[in-house]
């Protein structure tokens, strides 16, 4: 019998998967955050070996006896630098005396969209703090669209949607906009009730901007037509993702698996999106049909057979 490892990292946690051949599961296991962009490397690195060994324990095998383990992790989107992670986790191995076989980083992207269509034709639109879609086409093609950062984009992001509502209060403190709920909102969650006090906090502070959001949806959903035309703007910016994607896919029907909170909770911005995504001719939003872990793990056995 033939095992993987399939890994879904996160800045918080990490989630290991280890599967037979057939990918069923053996045994599952949680680590510590694996984003080497904002943790030490090194210390990600000793983490995972320890991941590792962890869920070997729990199915009663032997590291070496796993024939592949494959890591989904934000900020390896780019080849060199998934491979600084990939240095340090065999240096590591070799330190603790450890054979690993077949190590491989790629983005947690990658693995949403491997396990979401069980390796088939498909897209991810992922819209959380960020935003961007992933897909892939009958040919085994990968297609990206947006990605390109809160600066440059993150359309129908809690980012994006966050900073347009505080621009608005910006604007309503001045006078120069008809006024907006979101103000009030803004001064009950956060004590944020002036000029001065809404500078310090994002510009000295560090003042989490998504989190603003939420307050944003809410004061849309009261109606408030200045919070309506954000939402309205980025739902747009969303629908422009999809449309692109599905002329780069070029399938009959572009099938699409929905990531983040922006868009899979239940709430008035998510809903005002399926209802524009409906619209759109040749496009099926489905339910992932495997967890990323997994999806790592399918990478990782594509990884043994390709060799």
């Amino acid at each position: 019998m033939k095992y993987f490892i399939g890994i879904d990292g996160g800045g918080t946690k990490t989630k290991a998967s280890l599967v037979d051949e057939n990918l069923n599961i053996i045994a599952e296991a949680t680590g510590g955050p694996s984003n080497f962009l904002v943790f030490d490397i090194n210390e990600v690195a000793d983490s995972l070996i320890n991941l590792f060994n962890d869920i070997c324990t729990k199915a009663n095998i032997n590291i070496p006896n796993v024939k592949a383990i494959l890591l989904g992790t934000a900020g390896a989107g780019r080849r060199p630098d998934a491979e600084r992670l990939e240095y340090a986790v065999s240096a590591k191995a070799k330190e603790k005396n450890l054979v690993v076989n077949n190590f491989r980083v790629e983005s947690d992207g990658r693995i949403a969209l491997e396990g979401a269509f069980s390796g088939k034709a498909g897209s991810i639109l992922i819209a959380g703090t960020g935003s961007f879609m992933f897909g892939k086409d009958s040919k085994g093609n990968l297609h990206r669209v947006g990605g390109f950062g809160r600066i440059l984009g993150d359309e129908g992001s809690g980012y994006k949607i966050g900073r347009a509502g505080l621009s608005e209060v910006a604007k309503s403190y001045d006078n120069r906009n008809s006024g907006t709920i979101l103000t009030q909102l803004l001064k009950d969650k956060f004590g944020i009730s002036d000029t001065t006090e809404l500078i310090n906090e994002v510009y000295k502070n560090n003042f989490d901007i998504p989190t603003v959001a939420p307050l944003v949806i809410k004061a849309a959903e009261m109606k408030d037509k200045l919070c309506l035309e954000i939402l309205n703007t980025e739902v747009d910016g969303l629908v422009k993702h999809i449309t692109a994607m599905r002329d780069k896919i070029n399938e009959d029907t572009l099938l699409i698996s929905l990531i983040g909170g922006t868009i899979t909770t239940d709430n008035y911005f998510a809903k005002l999106f399926r209802a524009e995504a409906d619209k759109i001719p040749n496009v099926k939003i489905v339910e992932a049909e495997l967890p990323p872990d997994v999806g790592a793990a399918l990478l990782a056995k594509n990884l043994i057979i390709e060799n």
